[in-house]
């Protein structure tokens, strides 16, 4: 670039302040954009929500209807009959039978005891039975040629009383002997011990060549596994809680109490059988502080065991004209919680509103709203109180986690 000679020599006299004005020059564009920038931000922010247009919502319209519903909690699987397996007579164990946690079948022997010291009384009783009989014949056959006698006053009174007394001794005799060969016959008869139900077998307690007596007399336990009893606690509270909603009409039970059960396996699948509620221990236990309830459940695969450890659903009761909107759209504030409800003008106001038990994804309402309000889901965090929405419709698609399908209380 050529410089005028005026400018040359201004430009040598003084460099440095050339240099600045061709800077200042540079810049000066720069800033005439920043400031036009500006400007116009700050115009923008001079502009009300009016002036921007409604802001977009989703919106959904409260339809209160009958909601089952129902209540989980952590149970106990328990045999519906666990029957201790015991020597009923003392001896020698003599050999085990059965295969330790194995079916086995009503009647099926498990255990064996040593016959002969049994087999010895049986055989003296019946030759003690043998030898009252004997006599009871005698006296019989006495009885038999005194009576006739007496009768022809041959013999006297008090003979006739004798033979009479000695045969019904000898009869009585009889029927003592009789009772002891009995008593032989059952001990011999206990050294076989069977089981007296089907069930599944637990390990052997007492091992081949014990001797059994009172002190040791249990052998092993079998368990009926079908049907089973599912036992869970019910807390103090739970209860409280449940009939107070009873009785304020947020809750109605299943006809006649008929209440069914859901079994959840520990891999969270559901039992292919579902029980039922058929037992609730009126009394308080004191030191777990709650109630113990019962289902009886069909067990036909055995795949419930005894102690087993699952989860329940109890079915049955409905939450008459419930109110549920989905979680999302419930709001916390110091105050509470709350939704933005679009009122006629399509503009949004907040709305207290007390909520209640989940159900799936979504909450029940208790109080707050009613059938035909128009509740923001998404969108609200543009929102402020009287701000102009324009809303569209939420529509649910039926079995999503949004419209209940599979909820529990």
């Amino acid at each position: 670039m050529t410089l005028h000679p005026a400018l040359w020599l201004e430009h040598r006299r003084a460099p440095h302040n050339h240099c600045f004005r061709l800077r200042a020059v540079a810049i000066l564009p720069v800033f005439v954009m920043i400031f036009a920038v500006c400007g116009c931000e700050k115009h923008n922010e001079g502009r009300s929500a009016k002036e921007q247009g409604p802001v977009e919502v989703t919106e959904m319209t409260v339809t209160p209807k009958d909601t089952p519903v129902s209540f989980e909690y952590v149970a106990q699987v328990q045999s519906s009959r666990q029957v201790n397996i015991q020597a009923r007579v003392s001896g020698f164990l003599e050999k085990r039978v059965y295969t330790e946690g194995a079916m086995v079948k009503a009647g099926q022997t498990l255990f064996l005891m040593d016959q002969k010291p049994f087999k010895a009384q049986l055989d003296q009783a019946e030759a003690a039975l043998q030898r009252r009989n004997a006599a009871c014949e005698v006296a019989r056959k006495n009885l038999a040629r005194v009576r006739p006698l007496a009768a022809a006053n041959a013999l006297s009174q008090r003979e006739l009383d004798d033979a009479v007394g000695q045969y019904q001794s000898a009869a009585a005799a009889v029927a003592q002997a009789k009772a002891v060969v009995e008593q032989a016959k059952l001990n011999l008869s206990y050294t076989v011990i069977k089981s007296p139900v089907d069930g599944i077998t637990s390990y052997a307690l007492q091992q081949d060549g014990s001797y059994l007596n009172p002190a040791n007399s249990q052998l092993t336990t079998v368990a009926v596994t079908t049907p089973v009893y599912v036992n869970f606690s019910l807390s103090e509270n739970d209860r409280l809680k449940f009939h107070n909603e009873i009785e304020k009409g947020l809750l109605r039970e299943p006809k006649d109490e008929r209440y069914t059960a859901d079994i959840v396996l520990a891999d969270g699948s559901i039992f292919p059988h579902t029980g039922e509620v058929t037992f609730a221990n009126p009394m308080f236990n004191p030191q777990t502080g709650t109630f113990l309830v019962r289902i009886t459940v069909d067990n036909p695969k055995n795949w419930l065991r005894p102690n087993e450890f699952v989860r329940v659903r109890i079915k049955g009761a409905i939450r008459p004209n419930a109110v549920l909107i989905t979680q999302r759209a419930v709001h916390q504030s110091p105050k509470g919680h709350f939704v933005w409800v679009v009122e006629k003008d399509n503009k949004v106001e907040p709305r207290p509103v007390t909520i209640g038990d989940a159900y799936a994804n979504d909450w029940f309402i208790n109080d707050g709203l009613r059938a035909g309000d128009r509740v923001v889901i998404d969108g609200a965090l543009a929102l402020s109180p009287g701000t102009p929405v324009k809303a569209v419709s939420a529509i649910k698609k039926p079995g999503s986690p949004e419209a209940g399908a599979a909820g529990t209380d």
